[in-house]
């Protein structure tokens, strides 16, 4: 069951992600509801989405079907991220326009799951996006300590290398 944001008292996993999203934050999108595998966001374009073409520009309509992804995904707990994304744009979207991307899990499988979302300005469907992602094994953790590991090793002048990769050096 998807919860109106405004009813849930303690942060969960989906709105802790969605507080730190300073780039969806900053566009003026907002989560307006979310549950279990599902969320729904919300933005209005403004005149700087729109392309030359007076429409509004497609990398914001993924963005926006990308964060109610994003926060799908993201409900079940565990660190969640994509893993790839596609797009389909249906018709086009306009300065003024308030969008709603409502995303929706559709099978989750080991690490791995796939999601649907639909971007609509009222019943009007403007796209459609499918979103596959990958839940994150130790939340993050050990990516952000090998990458700070490596960029102290750039700064020291040694050799930074990835586990199961060759390198000139290691040869």
């Amino acid at each position: 069951m998807i919860g109106d944001v405004s009813e849930v008292t303690e942060q969960t996993p989906a709105e802790a992600m969605f507080a730190a999203d300073r780039a969806s934050r900053g566009l003026g999108i907002e989560l307006v509801e979310h549950g279990e595998g599902a969320a729904a966001v919300r933005m209005t374009v403004t005149p700087a989405m729109v392309n030359g073409r007076r429409i509004a520009h497609g990398g914001f309509l993924f963005l926006l079907a990308d964060t109610a992804f994003a926060c799908a995904c993201n409900t079940h707990g565990p660190v969640t991220v994509a893993a790839g994304a596609d797009i389909v744009f249906v018709a086009p979207a306009r300065e003024g326009d308030v969008l709603v991307a409502r995303a929706e899990e559709r099978a989750r499988y080991g690490r791995s799951g796939i999601y649907d979302v639909s971007v609509r300005r009222g019943d009007e469907v403007i796209a459609e996006f499918r979103g596959r992602s990958r839940t994150v094994r130790d939340g993050g953790a050990g990516h952000r300590a090998r990458d700070d590991e490596n960029t102290h090793r750039a700064r020291e002048g040694t050799a930074c290398e990835t586990p199961g990769t060759t390198t000139k050096e290691s040869r």
